[in-house]
């Protein structure tokens, strides 16, 4: 065997040493990607509670926005890289297993606020924890994400929104009275008065007042209404049908699952898959907080009130109208709102995805080519159930925008110490994504 020269030896040592790195920096990848997949995991755990237990949407957008603020301060509590939603009052143990730390507070947010369902989530906790055999690890990470938890369940304990408030129907023209063809009471008075959750107040975006019943926009948007959302229209084609039925499952339920769908081609790691469900999530709670703010402000009516009192007495909406005041179209809040968050984290509104309808009518499938193409149909949609005035609509759309951009550029920023370094500490990675597209 030929001797082996110390330069020899040298470089054999650096490639053990790189290789070393590489092993530990593949090891870690592997992590925060099973980490990654845990976030989403729990997201569909969610989803599939809220669908079995018909949960409104209004209160669905409050569970999300829980939710996943806990997560994101529990993996933020492991490693800090973004501002916590809620701070932590003591230091996080060390040692915590990132996986248990986001199971032990979607957990503890989720039997919290659906206790009927705790059997589901026991099981998925159980199912969840069983690969973490360390348990010097399993412990403070479960540790953390309660503690995550309690402090965000506390703070939105008294929020109003089991809060009892009067309402009294309108008898006017323009305003709001119970809708055919079953008149149910106006619904969920009590969110307009909520508490957000980073709004500093449900009014901050308050929409314009809409037009006047006897203007030519209101009669404009109502025979727009009338012609082509009415339930026997001829004016609808059956795309236009499609896309109705398409969009009129829950918004939190849409656009969870959009956000699924995107991410799952994507390489992003655990703190930002967390930060985007978080933002997303406080964008839409907010959303219906400031929309229903506005929609018991003005008290308006809705078409199907509109077109009967005109002398179309039979007429009726393509889709159950819902028991709210028509302005504004809180589901284009909400569209607007998520494409906004969307855009703004991805660093471009151009990623094309394709989606299923889940909700009433599920099974449909529609490609777009951009968050913003995806919630102008959404919008549009209303019109085509017959349920909103094109008025509506519109102002929800630039309510929604702002409530966005608004969650986006103050909720969960990055750390002090990355702000140094970069605006956006994901924005290196942002263009090559959009490449991909």
């Amino acid at each position: 065997m030929p001797p082996v020269s110390n330069s020899n030896y040298r470089l054999g040592a650096r490639r053990l040493t790189i290789r070393a790195i590489t092993v530990a920096l593949l090891a870690i990848t592997v992590v925060a990607r099973a980490s990654v997949d845990e976030v989403v995991r729990w997201n569909q755990v969610a989803t599939d509670a809220t669908v079995a237990a018909k949960i409104n949407p209004l209160a669905e957008s409050r569970i999300f926005a829980i939710l996943h603020a806990a997560i994101h301060d529990a993996v933020n509590a492991v490693e800090p890289r973004y501002e916590p939603y809620q701070p932590r009052t003591s230091p996080a143990p060390t040692g915590a297993s990132m996986e248990a730390a986001i199971a032990g507070a979607a957990h503890a947010t989720l039997v919290a606020l659906l206790p009927d369902s705790k059997a589901t989530f026991d099981a998925a906790l159980e199912e969840r924890l069983r690969p973490i055999t360390d348990d010097s690890r399993r412990a403070p990470g479960l540790e953390v994400g309660r503690t995550a938890a309690a402090a965000i369940l506390a703070a939105r304990e008294n929020d109003g929104a089991n809060r009892t408030v009067e309402y009294t129907p309108g008898t006017k023209p323009g305003e709001y009275c119970p809708t055919p063809p079953d008149f149910k009471a106006a619904a969920l008075v009590q969110w307009a008065s909520m508490t957000p959750f980073v709004l500093k107040s449900a009014d901050q975006f308050r929409c314009p007042d809409p037009p006047a019943v006897n203007s030519p926009r209101a009669f404009a948007d109502l025979e727009e209404v009338r012609a082509i959302g009415g339930s026997k229209s001829a004016m609808r084609t059956p795309e236009q049908s499609e896309i109705a039925r398409y969009w009129y499952e829950s918004s939190p339920q849409g656009w969870n699952r959009i956000a699924r769908e995107v991410l799952a081609a994507r390489q992003f790691d655990v703190w930002e898959n967390a930060r985007l469900f978080a933002l997303l999530n406080l964008a839409m709670a907010d959303g219906y907080i400031g929309g229903f703010d506005t929609k018991y402000h003005c008290n308006y009516w809705r078409p199907v009130t509109a077109i009967r009192a005109g002398g179309d007495s039979e007429w009726l909406s393509y889709l159950p109208t819902p028991p709210v005041p028509d302005y504004p179209s809180t589901h284009t809040v909400e569209g607007a709102a998520a494409a906004t968050v969307m855009a703004r984290f991805f660093n471009t509104d151009f990623i094309s995805f394709s989606m299923t309808s889940g909700g009433e009518y599920p099974g449909i499938t529609r490609k777009f080519w951009s968050f913003s193409e995806a919630a102008r149909e959404n919008g549009a949609s209303r019109i085509l159930c017959g349920i909103h005035f094109s008025t509506a609509v519109n102002a929800g759309y630039v309510q929604g925008e702002r409530i966005g951009e608004w969650a986006y550029e103050n909720a969960l920023r990055p750390a002090k110490a990355q702000q140094a370094m970069t605006a956006s500490p994901i924005s290196e990675k942002r263009p090559s994504e959009a490449a991909k597209q």
